[in-house]
């Protein structure tokens, strides 16, 4: 790779190609556990830089991968055939956030908290908010369609992506929509680009929609005696006709490594947690509080955290936020997988992931985002790096998302295929549906040079 570096150097500028040993490791995998090392990093700057290394990587039959923030959980970036990581660290500025039009002109190496600060203090708003949003970046989340716990009632990232601007795999410039909140001009490229995992282009500009902050947000913390109970105060509280803009449930399992962790006296007795929270004009807000409080305790809520403001809003989210640090206080190792399944089959995901736990010995922590049942089912096992406590896990997973496609559900919701769950893609997809993604894939990289090894290549 010598004379390509060179030959690459000379087309974007020596300092945006890098082969050193502590770049090459610093780009081989994301927080999944697999990782590979590239041959080169290249840093471009600019669209016509992008556009100048696909071309040449194009010509001489290269892989390219595609890389953001590298936070993903599914190894969607790791370049497994080795070749050229394409990194996005650099095309990180925000071009313009323009109110009067609803949008946000953005780089693909924007983190998605520098937005959404940005747009804020204008009084506007970006909401899609993956739980490492101080983290992760706009390209990372279009390239998986990102979600997170305001997906209820906001949508995910797709609902946001108004335009992009593209560089296919021979390096030509493709521009989809625009700052239009309506447009049905040809196919939808914008929403077969988004979710696309870096398999059919690279994204160097996203035009994306903003909206009117809402001016107030308060919320609800209920203990509950069990699962079922709280699973059910979802559903009843849709059924009232509130539309939160949070809905979380925590099970047993999460509760208690909480309760090693912060302590048993911030998290009453029970075995479920339910978050709610809502937003809109103050008064508005607060009313909806009144009305939602005395429904909780209907539903067999035996504690409830009233948050009526900002401050105390914000407190409870940072109590949710330890979980994860709760699991990893086990010692386990936490596999997150982010299965979503219909909102009223929760209770039986539960109930069977309870029977797995059983079956295989595995702890499993459910929680997440009942709202649109997409439940983090996290499996939290021994020393991974033991080949002997994989083969049990991949068993587990196998299981569970069988389990998870026969109830109608998908195996990911927010975090992508990638490689870690490339060996269930053909019963997620099913035959016709991954003969025309292939088909697809064929028409927009014909040499397969974007992010290949993924789980197109079976």
């Amino acid at each position: 790779m010598t004379t390509i570096a060179g030959q690459l150097a000379e087309l974007i500028g020596a300092d945006k190609v890098s082969s050193t040993a502590e770049v090459l490791a610093g780009h081989s995998g994301d927080k999944w556990s697999a990782s590979h090392l590239p041959d080169l990093v290249v840093f471009p700057e600019s669209t016509s830089e992008v556009a100048a290394v696909m071309a040449y990587a194009h010509a001489r039959r290269l892989a390219v991968t595609t890389r953001g923030a590298g936070v993903g959980y599914v190894g969607g970036c790791v370049p497994i055939q080795g070749g050229i990581v394409l990194s996005t660290a650099r095309l990180n500025r925000i071009l313009g956030i323009h109110p009067q039009d609803g949008v946000a002109v953005v780089q693909p190496g924007v983190i998605t908290h520098a937005l959404q600060e940005a747009v804020r203090n204008l009084g506007w708003e970006y909401p899609p908010d993956p739980a490492s949003l101080k983290e992760c970046s706009i390209g990372g989340n279009i390239a998986t369609n990102a979600g997170g716990p305001r997906c209820l009632k906001y949508g995910v990232t797709r609902a946001y992506v108004l335009g992009l601007e593209v560089v296919l795999a021979d390096g030509r410039i493709l521009r989809s929509g625009g700052r239009l909140h309506k447009n049905k001009t040809g196919f939808d490229l914008i929403g077969l680009f988004t979710g696309s995992e870096g398999m059919l282009g690279v994204i160097t500009e996203a035009t994306l929609r903003i909206i009117p902050r809402p001016a107030s947000r308060g919320m609800f913390a209920a203990i509950f005696p069990d699962f079922a109970l709280a699973a059910a105060a979802v559903q009843a509280i849709l059924n009232a006709g509130h539309l939160p803009s949070a809905l979380e449930i925590t099970d047993a399992f999460t509760l208690a490594a909480a309760r090693r962790r912060l302590g048993p006296e911030i998290f009453p007795p029970g075995d479920a947690y339910l978050i709610v929270e809502i937003d809109g004009r103050p008064a508005a807000v607060q009313a909806e509080l009144d009305e939602l409080q005395p429904l909780l305790a209907s539903l067999g809520a035996t504690m409830i955290d009233r948050a009526p403001d900002e401050p105390s809003c914000e407190r409870i989210w940072q109590l949710r936020r330890e979980f994860s640090y709760a699991l990893r206080d086990t010692g386990l190792t936490k596999l997150n997988e982010d299965i979503v399944v219909p909102r009223s089959r929760l209770v039986e995901l539960v109930n069977f992931a309870k029977s797995l736990e059983v079956e295989t010995g595995i702890p499993i922590a459910c929680f997440g985002h009942a709202g649109d049942g997409n439940i983090h089912t996290n499996l939290m096992v021994g020393d991974y790096a033991d080949a002997a406590v994989r083969a049990v896990a991949h068993v587990a997973l196998d299981r569970l998302f069988a389990w998870v496609l026969d109830h109608g559900g998908a195996i990911t919701g927010e975090h992508g295929v990638g490689l870690a769950k490339k060996p269930w893609i053909n019963a997620a997809l099913g035959e016709v549906a991954l003969d025309v993604h292939r088909s697809l894939k064929h028409a927009l990289d014909p040499h397969n040079i974007l992010n290949p090894g993924k789980f197109l290549d079976l």
